[in-house]
């Protein structure tokens, strides 16, 4: 018998198709044992005129085409050569089971391979390199990833499929085989490199651009400057009249500006709300609110709803400086008004509020309050003497040390909104203006949600804090230590009332010791979390009461200690909160392995825990330190938060 010939379990993938009459076959190459297995099956049941034809010669790797056949199927041609070109796999010609191997990869496509010393069989991890260039053949979307077509990095058992989103961060035993091939290949990137390159110089992102000067030819040194800025907040009018932006005037991003409201425009001219796109590495949400659009372009990783949080902060501080009314009666009448004269003088609380989003706002992002660690006798003195001394034009009295809520009081069928509060202390802790006028000031300001429609009015006391002493050197540490008297009214008469108030409020809460316990609370700081749990593998955790709505949570010391690990904190508790409260998710135990981390969200009708340990913490570790945080916190719960507070 002059051809060889092949049983019908090796004949696939169209390799069967008679040769071109001009394609050289070279048989001598292939080994003759299995030759003779193949003619000694087929001889007996197979004629002469039935026998399939030879089999063309494997092609050169990276050299194979297909060629179309006027008469049949396509065939392989390979190129003319007087030795045959090396094969590309044994298994062709393989009749023993022992001497088959077949891989199947997660996509469906299978590989097979003759057992031999000189072959070895492809990873059994992942489906290796080989596995990409055959995805590239089948022309793979340009989403495709590598990421994508590797079988171990799938989900597994009842941990992976809690993990949402982060399933990428997972590591398995196949992971480390693939993480070395990438780097091997130079295509590795690590996760900790990559969060490093969107952070690089993350103290820069607040620093203010100059003005654009046409005769010193810097506008594209200063629009460079700006598209490398992680953040961006616009606000801008239907009319497409801008209004605020945190980076950059008016001259430098006009003309973004003006397609980012053409973009917006034509959505609602098709009647479909736009709500958000994505551009490169850059999120756009937008939001639209009566006759303004907020936009929030961030390369930080934040889902859209955390954004529309954040955007929502914003509106609400429009409308605490002009009341939803006065807003939309402003533009009922000149569409195109330029509301940058009303909003005059309220940047800074608008840019200071968009840079606590920026380095990350924990309040905003579990929309709670953090209030000071007291004994409860010691909080329920605090709340008598400020029922004691209450005035009967006060509406609500708080006692406040560095943006954590001390004490508060107020009418038994009324509340503070969580949102109006982080107002109140984005004005006194964060921005500078109301602290640099002294230590008393007379606001009048909107709380939206108390009531939109109108203006309360809001005396405030820094204690301790004389005219002009805020040239401390240490500024920053001050914001966090000042103490504060804030008074609310909606008479606006009652300034002197209220005055009177405070002094009586001070003198007490100075004979009965209260100031000194508030402020030995301050210098003491946060507990830190070994001091909860003796030796837990806990760096850092935020523990939330959803019936009070407030938060705790320990130093960012010792592992968190600069700007930039704490954005990535934050960035990795955005993380969880998204898929958490992802929709359609209703999980009650989320487990992230990361590189670098390892963390963990559960959530409760009653509370969330969200916790971050080293990477090298072991799952019951982490498990038995959570559950030791929720005992405590139950314990410790009149003293970490205000249940209730004081009423009349």
């Amino acid at each position: 018998m002059s051809n060889a010939t092949k049983s019908q379990s090796d004949l696939h993938d169209g390799h069967c198709d008679p040769p071109e009459p001009s394609a050289s076959v070279h048989t001598d190459d292939i080994p003759t044992i299995a030759i003779q297995e193949a003619q000694t099956e087929t001889g007996s049941h197979v004629s002469n005129e039935e026998k399939p034809p030879p089999l063309p010669p494997r092609p050169m790797r990276g050299e194979s085409s297909r060629q179309p056949n006027s008469v049949g199927p396509t065939v392989l041609r390979s190129p003319h050569s007087t030795v045959r070109p090396p094969l590309q796999a044994t298994a062709t010609t393989a009749v023993s089971r022992t001497d088959i191997h077949t891989q199947s990869y997660q996509d469906g496509s299978r590989e097979t391979y003759a057992a031999s010393k000189q072959s070895s069989p492809p990873p059994t991890s992942w489906g290796g390199w080989s596995s990409i260039r055959r995805l590239k053949s089948q022309e793979a979307s340009d989403s495709a990833s590598i990421r994508s077509f590797a079988p171990t990095l799938g989900t597994r058992g009842d941990v992976e499929s809690l993990l949402g989103g982060f399933s990428a961060q997972e590591q398995t035993s196949g992971w480390y085989i693939f993480d070395a091939q990438l780097k091997e290949t130079g295509l590795q990137q690590d996760d900790a490199s990559e969060h490093d390159r969107l952070l690089e110089d993350f103290d820069q992102e607040f620093e203010e651009l100059d003005a654009v000067n046409p005769e010193d030819n810097t506008e594209e040194k200063l629009l460079a400057r700006w598209q490398a800025k992680r953040k961006h907040f616009l606000i801008l009018s239907s009319a497409g009249k801008p209004i605020y932006n945190r980076h950059g005037d008016d001259n430098l991003i006009s003309g973004y500006i003006g397609i980012i409201q053409t973009i917006i425009s034509f959505y609602e001219g098709a009647q479909d709300q736009l709500k958000g796109f994505t551009a490169g590495e850059a999120r756009f949400v937008v939001m639209s609110q009566g006759p303004l659009y907020l936009v929030a372009i961030s390369k930080l990783g934040e889902s859209d709803s955390q954004l529309r949080v954040q955007l929502e902060a914003l509106y609400m501080q429009i409308l605490s400086t002009l009341t939803l009314p006065n807003l939309t009666h402003l533009f009922s009448n000149r569409p195109s008004t330029d509301l940058r004269r009303p909003l005059q003088g309220t940047e800074p609380l608008l840019s200071a509020l968009a840079d606590s989003f920026t380095r990350g706002s924990v309040p905003t992002l579990f929309s709670a309050l953090e209030c000071l660690k007291i004994r409860k006798s010691h909080r329920e003195v605090i709340n008598n003497t400020l029922l004691q001394e209450r005035c009967e034009s006060l509406l609500y009295g708080l006692v406040v040390a560095g943006g954590r809520l001390v004490s508060v009081v107020r009418p038994r069928r009324h509340s503070l909104h969580p949102s109006d509060l982080r107002l109140i202390f984005n004005m006194l802790f964060e921005a500078e203006g109301v602290k640099a006028g002294g230590g008393e000031n007379w606001i009048p300001l909107c709380l939206p949600g108390f009531n939109k429609n109108g203006y309360l009015y809001m005396y405030v006391s820094f204690l301790g804090v004389e005219e002009g002493d805020d040239q401390r050197e240490d500024a920053q540490a001050s914001r966090h230590d000042d103490v504060a008297v804030l008074l609310i009214s909606a008479n606006k008469e009652s300034f002197y009332d209220l005055r009177t108030m405070r002094d009586a409020v001070v003198e007490e809460l100075e004979k009965n010791g209260s100031m000194a316990i508030i402020q030995t609370a301050i210098r003491n700081g946060r507990f830190a979390a070994t001091d909860i749990v003796p030796g837990t593998v806990l760096h850092h955790f935020v523990y939330k009461s959803r019936p009070n709505v407030q938060f705790v949570m320990p130093s960012y010391e010792p592992h968190f200690p600069n700007s930039l690990a704490r954005r990535r904190l934050l960035s990795l508790y955005h993380a969880l909160h998204a898929s958490a409260h992802a929709k359609n998710a209703h999980l009650k135990v989320l487990h992230c392995i990361g590189r670098s981390s390892v963390s963990l969200a559960w959530i409760t009708p009653s509370f969330e825990l969200y916790c971050v340990a080293g990477s090298s913490a072991s799952r019951n570790a982490l498990a038995q330190s959570a559950n030791k945080v929720v005992q405590w916190a139950r314990r410790e719960e009149e003293r970490i938060f205000i249940i209730g507070g004081a009423v009349f």
